[in-house]
């Protein structure tokens, strides 16, 4: 990605963040907002560490993302300050001293310890924005539930700056999907497929967003399915892959179901999956109600399994029944950005509060109405799980489900197919087919 393109955007970006700062600070009564990176977790009964988290909220502000014990400080009134370690470490790769676009709006402060980090923090009423500090003097990490809610509320509102690196994230990811499907269509195992996701991404496990799901077959049907058998399966079926990649900390999130040659039914009903879930990303607009928008989601995923014979009953009753919920059991998606399920898709205002999930659908990770700069998910899907399947077929419902046909599509696993899109004021924008036309 160019620097001179992010380098023009993020002056507005951080004048963004101030503002927001200055407007949290003053609602809850502090002086100065720190920020901590972070710390890496020590592995139980262990000398080594996990692999190294930023936090959201540092990676915020500035592209950083691995400079534990760092701190970001804002004053309202003055230049934020970065606190950068930088350790005499031999036994690890030190990081180098910060360059890039965005150096000269901080006063930047080099320090060698994590205490002398600390020790250059403002006093005062501050709000610390933290974790893993308990230990340590001169700290306490009070994570004001007031600052919080505020800066979460708005980090749903996405700035220029920001789109740009989700755009970024979602070329890297949709490269890596190329390769992938090529990998499977080369008949490689699970484990092969995810080492060439790697190789695509150009990024290790520990660098994607969230651990990839690379589920051949049956496996499609694990929702969260993260174990690669090492051995392809005797005959691949089908193949589904829900991974991501990251840009200076933004995420992008993408999943794509395939079918293998000669598996005509499956496929049809892939398109039939695809064709559903472009319409729900073209309802992706200002005002639309997510929660409304995922009920709707069940009313045509509903058709389509009418459409393709798996039940005989209406739509409607379908929806009313659960029985789409036995297909699909997730929410219609989340919102992204920082953090692959990013924060405040519950939240009520800038002072907090929780907008309640609807009946019937536990797994919803969005209750708000979406507006300009929100970026979401849209992941509808159908799957055949043994465990909900036998439910359903202890229900009255069972005697509209054709089992027969269900039982033929089950070695197929099921289908997700996930967008990353932005609301907009107008026509919604899909960075995720966005990407992938850049690959034709």
């Amino acid at each position: 990605m160019p620097a001179a393109k992010l380098a023009s955007l993020y002056p507005d970006h951080l004048s963004t963040l101030r503002d927001r700062a200055d407007r949290a600070l003053a609602h809850a009564g502090f002086d100065h907002l720190l920020i901590a990176a972070g710390m890496p977790l020590r592995k139980f009964l262990d000398d080594q560490d996990q692999p190294f988290i930023v936090s959201p909220h540092f990676k915020h502000w500035l592209p950083l993302s691995d400079t534990p014990g760092s701190w970001v400080v804002y004053t309202p009134g003055s230049r934020p300050k970065l606190i950068f370690l930088q350790p005499r470490d031999y036994w690890h790769v030190v990081p180098d001293a910060p360059t890039g676009y965005w150096v000269d709006a901080f006063d930047i402060s080099i320090v060698r310890t994590a205490a002398e980090a600390v020790a250059q923090l403002p006093g005062g009423k501050r709000a610390v924005i933290a974790a893993g500090y308990a230990d340590m003097d001169g700290i306490e990490a009070n994570n004001p539930t007031a600052v919080l809610d505020y800066l979460h509320w708005y980090r749903s509102y996405k700035t220029p700056y920001e789109l740009e690196l989700m755009r970024e994230a979602s070329r890297i990811g949709t490269r890596a999907h190329r390769a992938a499907e090529q990998a499977f269509r080369a008949g490689e195992s699970e484990f092969g497929i995810h080492m060439a996701y790697l190789a695509a991404a150009s990024q290790s496990d520990a660098e994607l967003p969230y651990a990839s799901i690379v589920g051949l077959n049956e496996h499609g049907a694990v929702l969260h399915y993260t174990n690669f058998d090492r051995n392809p399966p005797a005959q691949s079926r089908s193949f589904l892959i829900d991974a991501g990649a990251g840009a200076a900390g933004y995420a992008s999130d993408i999943t794509r179901t395939y079918a293998a040659a000669g598996a005509a039914e499956f496929q049809a009903l892939i398109d039939s999956v695809d064709v559903a879930q472009q319409g729900f990303v073209g309802k992706v607009r200002a005002g639309q109600s997510y929660p409304e928008l995922h009920i709707h989601a069940h009313h045509v995923l509903a058709e389509v399994l009418r459409e393709h014979g798996f039940i005989r009953m209406s739509a409607e009753s379908a929806v009313a029944s659960g029985v789409t919920g036995t297909f699909m059991p997730h929410g219609l998606g989340h919102p992204i950005g920082l953090q692959v399920h990013d924060v405040a898709g519950f939240q009520q205002s800038e002072r907090g509060g929780t907008i309640g999930r609807s009946d019937g659908h536990p797994y919803l990770r969005m209750t708000r109405v979406l507006e300009p700069g929100m970026v979401v998910t849209i992941e509808p899907g159908l799957y055949f799980i043994d465990m909900l399947l036998a439910e359903l077929r202890s229900k009255p419902e069972a005697k509209d489900v054709d089992w027969a046909k269900v039982d033929a599509f089950r070695p197929y696993g099921g289908i997700r197919i996930e967008d990353d899109v932005v609301c907009t004021a107008d026509t919604p924008e899909n960075l995720t087919r966005n990407a992938f036309a850049l690959l034709n």
